[in-house]
């Protein structure tokens, strides 16, 4: 894990919350470049029934984030200001009337309200109870900062949509990714035989991961070289359906991370006797219990390739559309590595 930005992290108070008290958090007054992106003092939220406040230590960074960031506008029409991210991971600082399963102090990590509006760039954070899960055992706040929406779309995507089994043979795009790193660990989990796609500089980390064969992508068209798989993990789109669609055998499955449009083969897909389906992934309290006992089991690790403290989010940002990044970025809110405070 690298810190390409050495600034310190100012720690929220550790005093007794009151209604008056603000925090810092990362908004927006317009869609843009990164640089649209400032820290403000904002007022800080109060739990409501079934809900709990979470002092947030780490919070991902996602192509959701910075896509919502450029446009401008969430999918549910609301309009900036806003505060971007989903991923979350902290202290329970107080809970709601009704919360039975946390109380303050417990460590948790969770997607909360996705795809609306969670605002985990900021020192606060109030959602529903349920939309977050135990911190796994040895995870750091920022690795698990780094899980929620990645791990939870491989996991819905290759066990709760495409059932992968056993012997099935799943191909996975952009296998080094932020999703893709996960997906080939959850997919070997499960019992299959994993083929990935990456460019050259990564082979040893993918097959490291779990792969039982790499493609580097930018020399091999996976539609040429790869048959017979039974499930295709796409996060990329436009022309690479195509080429997953030629890799499926009858019967097989593709899960697109991206909703289909006119670029869509449909009828390629219809003659080739495959499923093909876009997949959104989804608050899933069961699903982090099920990745935070691989994490546990040892089968799971998270990749981590930089930490940014809260006020550089426009840099974190532009890290990630570099679209060059292994593994996760994550923003350190409130906390420095190491600290588990």
């Amino acid at each position: 894990m690298t810190q390409p930005i050495t600034a310190p992290v100012t720690a929220p108070t550790t005093g007794p919350l009151t209604a008056s008290s603000t925090m810092r958090a990362v908004s927006q007054e317009r869609g843009g470049a990164p640089d649209v992106l400032k820290v403000v003092e904002t007022e800080r939220p109060d739990p409501g029934r079934g809900e709990i406040l979470v002092r947030v230590r780490a919070a991902g960074v996602n192509p959701a984030d910075w896509k919502l960031r450029e446009r401008g506008v969430f999918a549910d029409g609301a309009m900036p200001p806003f505060t971007l991210g989903f991923d979350v991971a902290g202290v329970v600082a107080a809970v709601g009337s009704g919360v039975t399963i946390f109380q303050p102090g417990d460590a948790v990590f969770g997607m909360p309200r996705f795809p609306h509006q969670a605002g985990a760039y900021a020192e606060y954070v109030t959602a529903p109870a349920r939309h977050f899960a135990p911190r796994p055992r040895g995870l750091d706040h920022f690795q698990a900062g780094a899980l929620p929406l990645a791990s939870l779309t491989a996991w819905q995507a290759l066990v709760d949509t495409a059932h992968v089994r056993p012997g099935q043979r799943v191909l996975i795009h952009a296998a080094a990714g932020g999703v893709g790193h996960l997906a080939v660990q959850i997919a070997k989990a499960r019992g299959a035989y994993v083929i990935g796609t990456a460019s050259a500089a990564k082979h040893d980390l993918v097959r490291a991961l779990g792969a039982d064969e790499v493609i580097d992508h930018r020399t091999q068209d996976a539609g040429d070289t790869v048959r017979d798989i039974d499930v295709v993990l796409d996060g990329i789109g436009g022309p690479n359906w195509a080429r997953s669609l030629r890799t499926l055998r009858r019967g097989g499955t593709l899960v697109s991370l991206l909703p289909f449009d006119d670029a869509f083969p449909a009828r390629q897909a219809e003659e080739a006797g495959v499923r093909a389906v876009f997949m959104l992934v989804e608050p899933d309290r069961q699903g982090l219990r099920e990745i935070s006992a691989l994490v546990e089991d040892g089968r799971l690790r998270v990749l981590v390739e930089a930490v940014f403290p809260l006020e550089h989010a426009a840099r974190a940002h532009e890290l990630g559309e570099a679209g060059r990044t292994t593994g996760k970025i994550v923003l350190a809110v409130g906390s420095e590595p190491g600290s588990e405070s």
